[in-house]
């Protein structure tokens, strides 16, 4: 009972938390003075980095699109395989204690449901790759688990043990993360890599976003990566819900990236949408957030970091 009642009063603040409506005129103002992102051209390849199932859609599901119909070939790489949300798993369990294999199967569930968005989006399923790290374990693999095997507190499971994944037994650590990341960039040779920017809230996505750094950066690679934002500060993005035409406005958390903005047509929101709606195990308890995204328009910034000082060294 503990978990469920947390689990209500987590979907009562995400989707129905008040916002001051009086500085949403300001905010989109703002987002109509962004520069446009750079179109996408035939034969282009770009690839997506998704801490977890459904974050590729959240972000960038109306650039998926837009790329798709440019002729671009698109790839996504599932960093987690969302096996770490325990109201998740408590809710599809039927259990108020989930053990490690309602985890293990709610990470199932979310895989399936990736490829049902990836094929209303228009990716086919071979550029779909799961690495299947820890979900909330990223960071630790960064930092004190780069070389020493990290053990999910959640599935109790010390490696990637999912049937789809790219390396089943492969061990959780940081250096076989990178070693298989690098493998998808040297698979897809990526000209635009969009990955979530070091701002962003959510531990698993900053690092997937140091990742990212780190990698295409010994490639001599980091001007092609553009950063997104999901978990962008408190109650962002506003207002919750469905609001296909009004702006996604700029997250707290990041608003002084270098942004562009992405205008979506109609029709692109709405098969967004759908896409979103795949993603059934999320929408019980995250839906109006989830919503909220279908905006028309979506936000990419072109640096990691916002302007700053030049610091000259002694």
């Amino acid at each position: 009972m503990p978990v469920l009642l947390a689990a209500l009063a987590l979907a009562l603040w995400i989707n129905f938390a008040p916002f001051t409506r009086l500085t949403q005129p300001l905010a989109a103002a703002r987002v109509a003075h962004l520069p446009a992102t750079t179109p996408f051209y035939s034969g282009q390849r770009i690839m997506v980095l998704s801490p977890h199932h459904d974050d590729e859609t959240l972000c960038c599901g109306g650039l998926i699109q837009q790329a798709r119909a440019a002729g671009a070939e698109v790839y996504l790489t599932f960093m987690t395989s969302g096996d770490g949300f325990e109201f998740d798993a408590a809710f599809e369990g039927r259990q108020l204690r989930p053990g490690p294999q309602a985890f293990r199967d709610l990470a199932l569930k979310r895989m399936d449901e990736a490829r049902a968005a990836a094929r209303v989006l228009g990716v086919p399923a071979s550029h779909l790759s799961f690495l299947g790290y820890p979900d909330g374990g990223l960071l630790h693999l960064f930092l004190e688990n780069y070389a020493t095997p990290y053990l999910s507190p959640t599935t109790q499971l010390n490696r990637v043990g999912y049937d789809g994944a790219l390396n089943p037994g492969s061990s959780y650590t940081g250096l076989n993360l990178e070693r298989d990341l690098d493998a998808r960039l040297d698979a897809v040779k990526p000209d635009l890599l969009l990955v979530p920017a070091p701002q962003d809230a959510h531990p698993d996505h900053r690092t997937t976003g140091y990742l990212a750094l780190r990698l295409m950066a010994r490639r001599g690679q980091a001007g092609r990566l553009r950063f997104w934002v999901v978990h962008g500060g408190l109650e962002w993005p506003l207002p919750k819900g469905v609001h296909r035409t009004s702006p996604l406005t700029l997250p707290s958390r990041g608003m002084n990236l270098a942004w562009t903005r992405a205008d979506l047509t109609p029709a692109q929101v709405l098969q967004k949408a759908r896409a979103i709606r795949e993603y059934r195990t999320q929408m019980l308890l995250l839906g109006r957030f989830m919503e909220a995204f279908e905006r028309k328009n979506e936000l990419l910034s072109t640096t990691p970091l916002p302007p700053g000082p030049v610091l000259h060294g002694h």
